[in-house]
This record gives structure tokens, sequence and C-alpha cells, in this order.
């Protein structure tokens, strides 16, 4: 049977990045570029005509801006759209993600060949992911719109507990929002530490973490080498980078290092867990949430082995049900259970009663 090509709609004002972003769609197997539009409100002119499978969106734009553009779109007729974000936009992206885009891949910061090509393959990964992603699951776990989010006035005593667990969070595609919910069910006096490793590429983890930190209970940061793991504070693993453990003394120290060669998934989920299970210590909990691939399956499994407890996230609330089905497989995973649940699941398995 002869599969659809996914259908793309590229909205940018800048016509050197329709240009660029339609050349290296259109190169690709099984994906058709059916049409550009120069601002939210062309967009969705054309996308009544066109009834695009994904949409590349940019959020700055004239007239009507990408994220007036989300909301009309997921509203009314929601569809996958990948972000095209520069730096500038760090916040601007987790807003987005928020109101229901699926994914981000960074603008080019120049128009050299290195810049395009460093886009090029980042692209076509995400538009292959994303472009036959079920809707439907997506709207059901957008994070309550960012302007109805009030920051949290975070207290400055922190309780003290002779033992924590140790809860290590893993997510790629359509993770961010995923890993808000679950944190922001969290308080900051639960004998919790958190670790979290989100598939992202570097500059964009900051503001990843800032954001958290504004509507979470919990202290949210992007780790560096050096930061210490304590209850109620949640430590970020930074893009481009792997986020690992060390002891020093009694207390458990973040160790952030470079990427391995040709490892394909950053920060590698596999290799904080499994950076955590070596410590003996520590009482570990693996969370496994919506992401291609299979990173974290391996790690998962050294968990389990080392006498942790691991999560997955069932198949009926993914993005993209490729890293908790591939955890599933190798059988060490001790629960399964839909998005809005695995809070819960996180604080039953730690003993933790929620009055």
């Amino acid at each position: 049977m002869t599969v659809k090509p996914i259908r793309v709609l590229v909205i940018d004002d800048s016509a050197y990045n329709r240009r660029t972003i339609s050349k290296i769609l259109d190169d690709i197997p099984g994906v058709s570029v059916v049409g550009y539009a120069i601002n939210g409100e062309d967009g969705l002119r054309k996308l009544a005509d066109l009834h695009p499978d994904l949409i590349t969106l940019d959020l700055e734009m004239p007239r009507m801006d990408g994220f007036t553009f989300l909301r009309i779109l997921m509203h009314q007729r929601p569809t996958p759209v990948i972000v095209i974000s520069s730096r500038t936009e760090d916040e601007n992206v987790f807003k987005a993600l928020e109101l229901g885009a699926l994914d981000f891949i960074g603008k080019p910061s120049s128009r050299s060949d290195n810049q395009l090509l460093r886009i090029r393959d980042d692209l076509i990964r995400k538009v292959l992911q994303c472009g036959r992603a079920d809707m439907r699951k997506v709207m059901r776990r957008v994070v309550t719109p960012n302007a109805d989010c009030v920051p949290v006035r975070k207290e400055t005593a922190k309780k003290t507990v002779e033992a924590s667990h140790l809860v290590l969070i893993g997510a790629s595609t359509g993770g961010p929002p995923a890993v808000q919910s679950i944190l922001m069910a969290m308080k900051r006096d639960y004998p919790l530490m958190f670790a979290v490793s989100q598939h992202m590429p570097s500059g964009f983890t900051r503001a990843f973490a800032e954001r958290l930190n504004k509507f979470c209970d919990l202290e949210v940061i992007e780790a560096q080498t050096g930061d210490r793991f304590v209850p109620g504070r949640a430590l970020i693993a930074p893009g481009g980078k792997n986020l690992q453990f060390r002891k020093r003394g009694a207390e458990l120290i973040a160790h952030i290092t470079d990427p391995e060669e040709n490892q394909r998934f950053v920060p590698s989920i596999d290799i904080m867990f499994e950076s955590a299970a070596r410590i003996s210590s520590v009482k570990n909990l693996a969370v496994v949430l919506t992401g291609m691939g299979n990173d974290g399956a391996r790690g998962t499994t050294l968990i389990k082995e080392r006498g942790g407890h691991a999560i997955a996230e069932h198949e009926s609330s993914c993005v993209v049900f490729g890293m908790p089905k591939e955890a599933i497989a190798t059988g060490s995973i001790d629960t399964v259970c839909p998005l809005p649940d695995i809070a819960y699941s996180i604080l039953y398995h730690c003993g933790i009663q929620v009055v």
C-alpha cells in the first residue's frame, strides 16, 4: 500500500527562510511542500485551501504572530506544528509548546552552508516524527495556557529529610508540556529530588528551566557541574550535554559531560539513568515519557537491576509512542499509565500521601 506524502505548509515572513525550509523539505522522500504563507493571517487562509498534515511556523511575524495563529489553529483544526525559532525567542518557544506545537528547531544564525546543514538534519528528523502525530492526544496533554498560569510564590524554608527518592524523567518529542505537568503537581516539601533529560539543543534548556521555575512549587534550575540534588529541587540537563551523578560525602552532585562520539540523542536519558543506577545509596525512580527512538530503554533495565522502580507513559497519551514502547519491551517497567496519572504514580510509589 502506498503511503501518502506528508503535506507541509511553511509559514515565515522571511522569503529566505521560506525558500530554505521548502528546499530542505522537498528533498525528503515522502514529504511534499504544498504552500507557504507570509504571516499567521495568510496561513489561516492557506490552511483552509491546502489542508496540510504539518506546519512549520515562525513566531515573530507582522499582522498575525505565531501565537495567535496557534490559538486559532488548535481551536479550529488541530494540526502538527514545528516551530522555527531564533535564540532570541527562547521563552516564546515554550509558550508555543504549551499552546500545542509539537517541537521546535533553532533558526540558523547565518546563511552559511554549515548553519543550513545543521538545521537540515534536525528538520528532516522532526518532520518525519511529527507529520503523522495524533493531534487528539496532543490536545489532551496541552498545559493550561500560559495566560492563565500564575507564578508560584516559593517559600524559603526547606523541609529536611533523612532519605529521598531521586526521580529521573526522560522525554523527547512532546516532552516539555508533559514534564511541566508532572513537576507542577509536586510540592517543595515532598522528599523527592528530580533530574530531567529532555532532548533539546544547547541554549534552550535555561529558558525551559526558568519557565518551569516560575510555575512550579519546586526549585527548577538548569544543571551545572557541582549543583547539589536536594529535596524540592529539579535539575534540568543542559541542552547538548549529558547529566550524570557523583557522590561528595553524603551529598549527591550533578556532573555535566560532553556527548559521546556519534551520540544520537542529547541529553542522553540512558546515560542519566545508568549513572544514577550506579549510586548505590540512592533510591531511584525512572520515568520514560513520549518520544521517538529507544533512549531510556537500556538505562531503565539497569535501574531495575539495581533495585529501582520504573514508570512508562501509556500509548494513549503519548505524542510519539517510541521511547516508552521500547522501555516496556525490556520487561523492566513496573507501571504503565497515561500522563495525567504519572504524578500520582510517582507519589504512590514513594509512599507520599496527598491530602
